[in-house]
């Protein structure tokens, strides 16, 4: 039943992951018209942006961009066991939403990216939380692999939601501090 259980759980977060691609292509045949469902900070239209905008990108590159991390740094996440990455990724979801809606400068916010960001807080911080060893090399190696994210959260790219990528990042970390044991 215990592998059942597993293999369920992991063909879950398979379907997750793929949903981003997959409505990235939805969204290519619908000329981006799903983009208007992105984050748009103080707009109370666009509030419903907090919970759909990790799944909109601006086009193919920038899908292509954020695929690789999100899978791995997703997988990684889920090392922490399945029922704490469902609440770790709708945590980073809405706290990093409603932080870029709060307090991000006005434009369409939108794209995986804090998500990706809010994986990588959590995965550096929940490990060494967490005490445990092969959960301490999992966020060594994401420090090591990934360390140069942390670039990302500066205002350095025109046309990038460096918010996003700073409320994913402190979201991932307080969802460590809150979700780790």
């Amino acid at each position: 039943m215990k592998t059942h259980n597993s293999t369920h759980s992991v063909k879950l977060l398979l379907l997750f992951l793929i949903s981003f691609p997959l409505t990235d292509i939805i969204n290519q045949i619908l000329s981006r018209s799903l983009n208007v469902y992105g984050v748009v900070p103080r707009s109370l239209e666009h509030l419903s942006g907090i919970l759909f905008s990790p799944w909109l990108h601006a086009n193919l590159e920038h899908m292509a961009m954020n695929i690789v991390p999100l899978f791995v740094l997703g997988s990684l996440t889920y090392q922490w066991g399945s029922k704490r990455f469902w609440k770790v990724s709708l945590f980073i979801i809405v706290v990093s939403g409603i932080l870029v809606w709060l307090m991000a400068r006005s434009a369409f916010h939108i794209g995986a990216s804090g998500l990706i960001y809010g994986y990588f807080g959590f995965c550096i911080l929940a490990g060494w939380l967490s005490k445990r060893f092969y959960l301490l090399v999992i966020s060594l190696l994401v420090a090591v692999f990934y360390g140069s994210m942390v670039w990302g959260v500066l205002p350095i790219r025109q046309g990038m939601s460096f918010e996003y990528h700073l409320m994913g990042c402190i979201s991932g970390l307080l969802a460590a501090k809150l979700f780790t044991k």
